[in-house]
Formats: structure tokens, sequence, C-alpha cells
């Protein structure tokens, strides 16, 4: 993402706007200046407490208990925590140490904090001797990206670098999967579960479907409350079939200790006067899924088998290059990624590739720019969203990370005011951004390439390109051929 100023802001609230962008953007670099001044100071601290025992043997434990008691000093000073400080402290050193091109760039205004946090995590898994070339490398993609953005193309940029495969490093990490109970205040507690990144994402994006299904029964005009029958649309009441009367007792999802009275509320009752948020819809489905092992509280379920809750199934976008199935060892330098979130290992991709009934889409990209150039597949599937999902892979607003399958897909130029509907008017929004572009002062138009620049209130320009794919074949020109010594500079007699 790219971005510029107009010189001619349009309106008194633009020009307004202008004067409080150019004070937030003013302020943010003095403040990026004073946080790499106390990232240096904090650095200083912890290098002192450590300098202490440079000359000794001193066990890891004694060089913890020395970095503890300078952290404390600080922190009693200033009235923080000093368990916070002293992450502090550990977080400043390795900026220091191990990223100064990163810090540098953060105190000359050119990136924040978070931009740093998210060069020095990703980071943390490569080896020493790799640190100094992957910091110039993050430095210079992280030019125009959002944090959340630049997270995702530094996992890749690491892997290249990292010496050990993506899969060898998964397999040890597939043995810390767990599960861990952590006991909060309130009655209430944390269920943490470590997964493989594919699991994870698939659970959590079914959870969400699931959730916003019942938000969208919910919502406004939903209920199918025709005089007050206690019907919802398609959704039979409880005890509307022969037998079918409701025990009272606790109901896993809509609440506990649920009484006789509440017990004999329709589907429509409990839904109007639902007000869980996506969050707590999330953790009760999650809930009932484990306890249960079917969604009860699915108000779309009429009989015996699942409603729309329980035939919602997880989805993940994953772009696998076809040269790093054919050879695993190739992960490293082109590894499949799991879009919006991370690279996964070349065996979880080809386990995928060969289980899934979905279709895969074969993307032919240009040998240079890794640009989509064309896409097809055996299924009978539309070309145009094929095409979209492989060149856009993400919400095309700038900074934006929704997958592209958890996006629509939207006419730049308004299809109702003669827009095409064709891949060079077309480009994916996540509900968000797409809402954005309808309802407010900021205009896009789409350029040769899927290149999209949008224009903000202020008449500032930002400009988003699709993301090219590593290519699988690279060419470089050959250098000249050495002169000849023995050429006079005539030309031959023939």
């Amino acid at each position: 993402m790219s971005s510029e100023a107009s010189s001619t802001p349009a309106g008194n609230g633009p020009r307004g706007l202008s004067a409080v962008l150019a004070e937030v953007r003013s302020t943010g670099a003095v403040l990026a200046a004073a946080e790499v001044a106390r990232t240096r100071a904090l650095a200083e601290a912890g290098h002192l407490a450590l300098d202490v025992l440079a000359d000794q043997r001193a066990p890891a434990r004694a060089a913890q208990l020395a970095l503890r008691e300078v952290a404390s000093e600080l922190a009693a000073a200033e009235n923080l925590s000093d368990r916070s400080v002293q992450r502090q402290m550990c977080q400043a050193m390795t900026l220091i140490d191990d990223y100064p091109a990163t810090l540098a760039a953060w105190e000359a205004g050119a990136l924040t904090r978070a931009h740093a946090h998210v060069i020095a995590d990703i980071g943390s898994a490569l080896p020493p001797e790799k640190k100094a070339e992957f910091d110039l490398l993050a430095v210079a993609t992280a030019e125009g990206r959002s944090p959340a953005r630049l997270r995702s193309r530094l996992a890749v940029l690491a892997e290249k670098l990292h010496p050990t495969t993506l899969t060898e490093r998964h397999q040890r990490g597939r043995d810390t999967r767990c599960v861990r109970l952590v006991t909060q205040a309130d009655g209430m507690s944390d269920l943490i579960a470590t997964l493989p990144t594919v699991l994870a994402v698939g659970i959590y994006d079914r959870l969400t479907h699931q959730a916003r299904a019942l938000l969208d029964i919910r919502a406004g005009g939903a209920f199918g409350l025709d005089g007050g029958d206690g019907a919802v649309a398609g959704v039979d009441t409880p005890g509307d079939d022969a037998g079918g009367t409701a025990a009272p007792g606790p109901h896993p999802v809509f609440g506990s200790d649920h009484s006789a009275a509440a017990a004999a509320l329709s589907p429509a009752t409990m839904l109007a006067t639902d007000q869980r948020t996506t969050a707590q819809l999330r953790a009760d489905i999650l809930a009932d899924l484990l306890l249960a092992a079917a969604p009860e509280a699915d108000p779309t379920r009429t009989d015996d088998g699942p409603g729309t809750l329980g035939t919602i199934r997880a989805r993940v976008q994953i772009v696998v290059p076809a040269l790093t199935i054919l050879n695993p060892t190739r992960e490293n330098d082109d590894p499949a990624e799991l879009i919006g979130h991370a690279p996964i290992d070349a065996h979880t991709a080809r386990t995928l590739a060969e289980t899934t009934p979905t279709p895969w889409d074969r993307v032919l990209t240009h040998p240079l720019t890794g640009a989509v150039l064309h896409t097809d597949t055996y299924h009978r599937t539309t070309a145009i969203d094929r095409h979209l999902r492989a060149r856009d892979r993400h919400c095309r607003w700038p900074g934006c990370t929704i997958p592209a399958i958890r996006c629509e897909v939207d006419h730049t130029h308004d299809h109702a005011k003669g827009g095409p509907t064709t891949i060079t008017n077309l480009a994916h929004l996540c509900q968000r951004h797409h809402t954005q572009k309808q309802f407010t002062r900021w205009q896009v138009r789409q350029l040769p390439g899927g290149i999209l620049e949008w224009t903000s209130p202020t008449g500032r320009t930002y400009t988003d390109e699709p993301l090219p794919y590593s290519p699988a074949v690279r060419f470089t020109p050959d250098d000249p051929p050495p002169p000849d010594p023995d050429d006079n500079g005539t030309p031959p007699p023939f």
C-alpha cells in the first residue's frame, strides 16, 4: 500500500480533517522518537544488570534475579508492575541488540511500535546469525503495510531464511499441543487449546459462522412473529409435534437454572430477548458443542437432524505452490500459506490437497512479477470468482487482512451506474469496508493489474496492489560477456 497527499483538498470539512490528520501524524512522529528513547533507556538498564554478571559464571537464575532487581527499581519509581517493566526491558534489549535497522526506522517515524514488535516477534524464531539480514529485509518489507499485513509477509520471509524446514519445526511444535485450564475471578476460567494453526483457524471460523447465523436470525424482521404465535419462520415451536413437550432444566447455551416457565418459551421469544454479542455466542456454542456434541441452541432445527448451525462447516483459504507439493524440500523458499495467518508446513498442505473434496484452483502467474495471469479448474465454478480469489487473497481495503473467502465481491464502479461485471471492475471487500465504500466519502477506482486507488475525504490517495505470488522460476538477465583482449575494435571482414 502506498499513499500520497493531494494539494487541493475539497470543502471546509476536509480541510479541517486535513489539519487534524497533520497533527496526528506530527505527534505520532514525536511519540515514536520518545518511545525509542525510552526503549534505549530500558535496554541500557537491562544491560547494566547483566554487565555485573559478565565476568562471572553466573547461572541463568542469577541473571533473572539481576534483571528483576533493576526492574523493581524502575517499577517502583513509575508505579508499575515489576513483571511488566522486566518484560519491557527484555523486549528493549532484543530490539537494541538484534534489530538496529528496525529501531532506526521506528525512531524516524517510518514505522510504529506495532510494526517494530511484529518484526521482533516474527524474527524471534530465527537463529542469531540470520537476524541481521532479516532486520534489513523486514524494514524494506514494512513500507506501506499495516502491522497485520506485515506479519503475514514476514512469516513467509522468515521461512526462507530459516536453516531448518517448516515441516521439521511443525513436527516439533505438534508435540506441544495441549488444553489448559486457567482459573480466573468471578467464577470464570480460560480454556486454552494449543493446536495446529489450520485446525485452530477452522474451529474459530466455524464458531464465528454459527454465531453470525444466530445473529442474522434474530436481526430485525427475522423472528417471524406473526401475531405473537411464537413461531420463527421455518422453525417449529416446542410441543407442536405429537409427544414433543419441552422438559425444564438447565440449557447448555441459553442459560443455567432453566425454569419451567423459561423452558416453555418459544425459540422466537428466546431469540427476541437474546442480547449476546458475537464473542459471547462463540463461547456459548463452543461449550455447547463440547458438552452436547451438537449445537442445541440451533433455532433452525426442525427435526432430529441438524439445523443451519449443525450444517455449518469451517472454511480456510490456503495457497499451495505446486512445486512445494511436488518437492517438499522447497517449502522454505516458497511455503504454503494460510491466508491471513501464517505459513503452513508442506505435509499439512499436501494432506489437505489430497483429501479435501473442495475443488482447487490452478493459478498461473507471471514468472517475473508473480501477477495472476490465469486461473482454471476441471470443476464447474465461476471463472471470475476463481480469478478474483487468486488475485486478491484478502480484502482490498488498505491494511485489511480478512481472507477473500470471508469477503464480498464488490463492483468498483457501481453496477447500477453502468459498471461492468469483469475482473477489471471487481475486487474483494470485507463487510465492514464494503459498507464503508458505499456509505462514506471514500472513493476508489481500479487501475490496470487489479490495483485499487483509494481517495480519502481529505483528498489523499492510498494505493493497494494485489500481492504477487513468489515466481516458481525466476529469470535474471545474463551479465555482458567480458571484452575480447584480442579485439582491436575493427569490424570483422564478413
